[in-house]
């Protein structure tokens, strides 16, 4: 669905040139939900606009959906664009206009007839959910509304292709939990293939079937979503997946309880997929002379299956047995405190 091949986006300054995409190369498929994660000025921006045309690379080519976005201007580059939408983080919308009406925009510029529009908009208000809501302005709803219209508005071309340009970051946590489960029903029901971008791990967590890692215009690191938890690579991806798995109460809690246990192990445990439901703690008790604390724990689902961490403190005569039966399982194993 989208090939992209040895592309390089190069600007001129003062101080020499500056890298914005760096040499990348990436396949997505059709119909799957594809994340770019990076933090600011990792080229993440610059990459998602050459896959519709406003960015043009420096070399390499950009092919979306049978276009080459890359090569192709003028009315040949309009009628790519019909194909691959976006949304956009600040919604982006005509605040002189309805729900309806910024709905129905893009049919209005390609012609098709009121009737016709009429029809098209309102089917997709059922879709984002915004019913009632027909004939409000963009200055009577909430974050989460604006950015509904905004996802209708891009789907009334019928896409192949949809874009999302940090897409929630604006919206508080729960809403953008919301529009989230909204992107992955609308990728369900219309095999739509979607590309977001963003700095934020759980959204890659929560709706991506593959991540591409950006660092300084370079993708560092890439695959699917539940092996980047697993085994994240490069220090970057490891510093996304912290943030996920292992939150900042998490840290003040074992710094309190190392200074608390006088003896035992802290350990923390790993779970990928089917092993996150497997009973390994009532199989070490059951096993072992050993008594078993849990400290915390948290199970995360992905696209791909759940992701789990048990943090635990193990103590007892058979302390070494129960680490080394720990360490011969399908799960990772890290002992914080020996």
């Amino acid at each position: 669905m989208i090939h992209i091949n040895r592309v390089k986006k190069i600007y001129p300054s003062k101080n020499g040139e500056v890298r914005a995409v760096d040499n990348v190369d990436l396949e997505i498929n059709q119909g799957e939900i594809f994340g770019v994660i990076g933090y600011s000025g990792a080229g993440k921006s610059t990459l998602i606009r050459m896959l519709n045309g406003l960015e043009i690379p420096t070399e390499g080519s950009v092919t979306v959906a049978g276009h080459e976005v890359s090569k192709i201007k003028g009315s040949r580059l309009r009628q790519a664009r019909q194909e691959i939408s976006m949304i956009f983080q600040h919604f982006n919308l005509l605040w002189s206009r309805t729900v309806k009406e910024n709905i129905s925009f893009p049919l209005e510029i390609a012609g098709v007839k009121k009737a016709n529009r009429d029809k098209k908009a309102d089917e997709l208000i059922k879709l984002v959910g915004l019913e009632g809501r027909e004939n409000a302005y963009p200055s009577q709803l909430s974050g989460g509304q604006k950015q509904r219209v905004g996802i209708a508005r891009a789907l009334a071309s019928d896409p192949k292709v949809l874009l999302c340009d940090e897409a929630t970051s604006a919206l508080d946590p729960q809403t953008t939990d919301a529009i989230l489960d909204l992107l992955v029903d609308i990728n369900k029901r219309l095999g739509l293939t979607i590309v977001l971008i963003t700095h934020e791990m759980h959204v890659i967590r929560k709706i991506c079937h593959r991540v591409a890692v950006m660092e300084n215009g370079k993708v560092v690191e890439s695959g699917p979503v539940i092996n980047v938890f697993k085994h994240p690579q490069e220090e970057i991806t490891k510093r996304f997946v912290q943030q996920v798995i292992e939150p900042e109460e998490t840290k003040d809690t074992i710094e309190h309880l190392l200074a608390q246990y006088k003896s035992g192990s802290i350990v923390m445990l790993g779970f990928v997929g089917e092993n996150a439901e497997q009973p390994i703690i009532t199989k070490l008790i059951r096993s072992f002379d050993i008594t078993v604390n849990i400290i915390q724990g948290k199970i995360s689902p992905t696209q791909n299956g759940s992701y789990g961490t048990l943090y635990i403190h193990l103590d007892g005569a058979e302390k070494e047995q129960a680490l080394q039966f720990l360490q011969s399982q399908e799960i990772s194993v890290e002992v914080i405190k020996k």
